[in-house]
């Protein structure tokens, strides 16, 4: 996520292009950080429960599951199959996003074992210098050093990701938008899968802060198996 977690992106990017956009509504309400409260979630079990919604039970059940305390994020349940969910918040997107600090922002993300071992990371490293009180600047600065000291990867072949949660909040226009798979591939692949081409189920989002395209491709249901509702967006 992140790192990873574009979809806030792409979503903003979509609804750019919605009758009734205009300049001001592109503005940013959100110029700074939150109280670091507004971003936590006081139930660790509310959380867990959370995290576990963005991948049916059949994986999600087995994950790893990880919650966000004052000093980033911890492992509040073990696993065995390799994956790990989180409940990813607003910084998952590039620090250029207008909604980077939007407090609200709660987005259930299940990584596969690829994405776990090297995409994860990154979200993990920009929330502990959030949490430490930098600045976007800073994270970003970090961010870059890190990849150039191969302390952050690119993303192995095969990450991917579940987002496929009915109470997913990614952003204040598209909230709940569409439950999702993303895939990362790295550097700028979008071509390569031919995304965003006329009838092309996949999208794509290039993040040049964490070395990533994430593809997006839209699935029907919700992981408890409920099928999205024609009106619900």
């Amino acid at each position: 996520m992140s790192r990873t977690m574009l979809i806030v992106a792409i979503a903003l990017l979509l609804q750019s292009l919605a009758p009734g956009w205009n300049a001001a509504a592109a503005q940013t309400p959100y110029p700074s950080m939150a109280a670091l409260e507004q971003y936590l979630i006081s139930n660790e079990n509310s959380e867990i429960e959370l995290a576990r919604t963005a991948a049916p039970a059949s994986i999600s059940g087995n994950a790893e599951v990880m919650v966000l305390g004052r000093d980033g994020y911890t492992t509040a349940a073990k696993g065995t199959n390799g994956f790990v969910c989180i409940v990813e918040r607003s910084w998952g997107a590039a620090t250029t996003e207008p909604e980077f600090w939007n407090p609200k922002i709660r987005s259930p993300i299940c990584f596969n074992p690829q994405a776990a071992q090297t995409v994860l990371p990154t979200y993990l490293m920009k929330t502990r210098s959030i949490v430490a009180g930098k600045s976007a600047a800073e994270v970003l600065r970090a961010t870059d050093a890190a990849f150039a000291g191969g302390k952050l990867h690119a993303p192995a072949p095969g990450a991917m990701c579940y987002m496929m949660s009915h109470q997913q909040y990614l952003n204040d226009r598209g909230k709940s938008w569409h439950p999702h798979l993303m895939f990362f591939v790295s550097g700028d692949a979008a071509k390569t899968w031919g995304a965003d081409l006329p009838g092309v189920p996949v999208m794509a989002a290039n993040d040049p802060e964490e070395r990533v395209t994430t593809m997006m491709v839209l699935v029907g249901h919700w992981s408890d198996g409920t099928a999205m509702a024609v009106d619900e967006h």
